[in-house]
């Protein structure tokens, strides 16, 4: 039986400047690895990947670069790259959409959002431990990309608008460590004491 990541395109948006990390924060190492490449071991069971960044800066194994079609103008820019990149090479369907920044993503949590898809819902996000949604982790339908297309042209920016409040379902009980962010080499050696503390 194949794997329910098998039916998603996963894609990962690199293309941000970093300017709170200080350097290319996709290229920064964690446990020997680099950012990225964490990222992408989470979604390495998607039947299609896609990374949205500069042709050329990443080298990435399995991976077809995007070119975020609006550059500089955050992850709801690059969603709609990946989505539009996603139905011209696989047609409709579930978009897995993260950025660099969270390395402790995994296999298994992917597959828990695939399985919580619900008929008539057009993205799945998890709840941190505050109940809060992580639109930064989550999938979206290909159906959204019309939308998404005009929340940019009329000024948006913000990832959480991606999908109307009724077309999200969410999935609780997914452990903090999950959402560890990295926006800073602070961040960075936070999660790295962390991990040797395990």
């Amino acid at each position: 039986m194949n794997d329910v990541l098998d039916g998603l395109t996963g894609a990962i948006t690199a293309g941000g400047q970093s300017s709170r990390f200080g350097s290319d924060k996709a290229l920064a190492l964690l446990e020997g690895r680099a950012l990225l490449h964490h990222v992408a071991h989470s979604l390495e069971g998607c039947g299609l990947r896609l990374l949205v960044a500069p042709p050329g800066k990443y080298a990435l194994a399995g991976w077809q670069t995007v070119g975020d079609t609006r550059p500089g103008e955050g992850p709801l820019a690059g969603l709609e790259a990946a989505m539009a990149a996603a139905v011209q090479l696989r047609g409709a369907g579930w978009v897995a959409f993260t950025g660099v920044d969270l390395p402790r993503l995994t296999p298994d949590f992917w597959r828990t959002l695939a399985v919580a898809r619900t008929l008539g819902k057009l993205s799945v996000q998890p709840l941190d431990t505050e109940d809060r949604p992580q639109p930064l982790a989550a999938l979206y339908h290909t159906e959204l990309l019309p939308h998404i297309t005009a929340l940019l042209d009329a000024g948006e920016r913000r990832l959480r608008a991606a999908a109307p409040a009724e077309a999200v379902c969410t999935v609780a009980g997914i452990g903090a460590a999950t959402f560890q962010n990295v926006n800073t080499p602070t961040d960075l050696a936070a999660l790295f004491r962390s991990s040797k503390e395990q």
